[in-house]
C-alpha cells in the first residue's frame, strides 16, 4: 500500500470511527485504534530481532457500552492476542487502547494498573486458570481484597452472592479446583471476573474447552449475566456457530487483519467478505433437508512473518478483483454499520483501488 494510500484509509477510519461506523462518542466503551503486535521471530548473536511475526496489523474496532462484541477468526489470526492486550498481559507494538474516554496505552504503569479491574478476562483453560493449592472461595475473594473492593467483614457474604449468581452452592467455597467439572470451574472463573465490577470482559473462548452439552450452559449463563448486570463482553471464539449466541455484533479476523464487522444478523444473512463466507458455509446445518453449498478454499496460507502486501486472504480468495495481491483493502463502511474490508466494494466499482 502507498504511503498516501494509507494514510487516506487512516483518515477516514478516523472520521467515521474505528470501525467505520459513527457511533456517539458517548455510548462508546472500547475504541481500539490501529492496534498493532508483533513478536520477534529470529533473532541475530546480538539478540536483535531480525524477523517478527505479524500476530496483530492494523485493527480497529469498537465496543459500546452494553453490548457483546464477538470476535472470531481461525488459529493464529491474532484475536487472542487482541484480547490479552486490553487486559494489558501485553504490551501493544503500536495503535491505541481507549477506554471509558482514557487512553490506556499513553499512561504509565501505575497509572494503567488502577484500570486492571475495570476490564477482566475469562480465561480459556478452566484447568490451569484456576490455582489448585487454593480453596474456590479464596480464589474468588483475592481480587475483592487486593483491589480494596470492600471492608474484610463484607467479602465472604460478596462470595457467597458471586456463587449463587453463577449457579453454584455456597458451601462449595471450601472446595479446591480438582473437586469441581470443566463447566463448573469455569463458573469459578465467571465469578472471579464479577468479583471487582468490571464494566468490560474478555472472554477468551470460555467454552472451547468444554463437552457441547456444559457450552451451552455456560454459554446461556453468560447472557443472562449481561442481562443482570448491564455487562459488556469482547466475546473471543473460533467458531461463528458459538458467537452467534451470545454476541450483538460481530468482528471477523484473518491472519492479523480485520476483515468485517456487522451487527449479528446482517453478518449471517449477507455476509460481505469472502472469507466470513466460506466460515459461514462450513456451518453444520440441523436441517437435513437443507442444501448448503460448502466453500472448499485452496490455495495456502501466508506466512504471518512475511505476510503478502495485498489483501491477506487473496491467496485463498475466490473472489479475486484487481488490486487483490498488491493492495490491502481498508476497513470501510458497505452497508449501515457494515463494514468489510475488501476490494469489491471499492468506490469506484470492484478493483479500482490506486496502487
Amino acid at each position: 500500500m502507498s504511503e498516501s494510500n494509507g494514510k487516506g484509509a487512516a483518515a477516514a477510519q478516523s472520521q467515521a470511527g474505528a470501525d467505520g461506523t459513527s457511533a456517539p462518542s458517548q455510548d462508546i466503551l472500547l475504541d481500539v485504534q490501529h492496534l498493532t503486535k508483533r513478536f520477534a521471530a529470529d533473532t541475530n548473536f546480538f539478540g536483535k530481532a531480525t524477523s517478527y511475526v505479524q500476530a496483530v496489523d492494523d485493527v480497529s474496532f469498537q465496543i459500546r457500552k452494553g453490548e457483546a462484541f464477538g470476535l472470531v477468526g481461525e488459529s493464529g489470526c491474532g484475536k487472542t492476542t487482541v484480547g490479552k492486550m486490553l487486559v494489558n498481559l501485553l504490551k501493544p507494538t503500536s495503535g491505541k487502547i481507549v477506554f471509558d474516554g482514557k487512553e490506556l496505552t499513553a499512561m504509565k504503569p501505575a497509572e494503567r494498573k488502577q484500570y486492571c479491574k475495570d476490564i477482566q478476562l475469562i480465561f480459556q483453560d478452566p484447568y490451569a486458570s484456576l490455582n489448585p493449592r487454593m480453596r474456590i472461595g479464596d480464589i474468588i475473594a483475592e481480587p475483592i481484597i487486593t483491589n480494596n473492593i470492600l471492608p474484610k467483614d463484607q467479602v465472604e457474604d460478596r462470595v457467597n452472592e458471586l456463587l449463587e449468581r453463577v449457579g453454584l452452592a455456597n458451601y462449595m467455597r471450601n472446595r479446591y479446583p480438582h473437586e469441581f467439572s470443566g463447566g463448573q470451574r469455569q463458573r469459578v472463573g465467571i465469578a472471579r471476573a464479577l468479583a471487582v465490577n468490571p464494566k468490560l470482559i474478555v472472554c477468551d473462548e470460555p467454552v472451547s474447552a468444554l463437552d457441547v452439552s456444559i457450552q451451552a450452559q455456560v454459554l446461556n449463563l453468560l447472557d443472562e449475566l449481561k442481562e443482570q448486570f448491564g455487562l459488556t463482553y469482547l466475546f473471543i471464539a473460533h467458531g461463528l456457530n458459538v458467537v452467534k449466541h451470545v454476541s450483538d455484533r460481530v468482528g471477523v479476523m484473518y491472519l492479523g487483519k480485520m476483515m468485517e464487522i456487522a451487527p449479528k444478523n446482517a453478518l449471517y444473512a449477507d455476509p460481505l467478505s469472502p472469507y466470513t463466507q466460506a466460515l459461514l458455509s462450513a456451518i453444520p446445518s440441523v436441517d437435513p433437508a437443507a442444501k448448503k453449498e460448502r466453500i472448499i478454499l485452496e490455495g495456502d496460507v501466508p506466512s504471518p512473518i512475511d505476510p503478502p502486501p495485498g489483501c491477506r486472504f487473496a491467496s485463498r480468495c475466490f473472489a479475486k478483483v484487481n488490486g487483490c495481491d498488491e493492495i490491502m483493502p481498508p476497513l470501510v463502511e458497505v452497508k449501515p454499520d457494515h463494514c468489510v474490508a475488501c476490494h469489491r466494494y471499492d468506490k469506484g466499482g470492484p478493483g479500482t483501488a490506486v496502487i
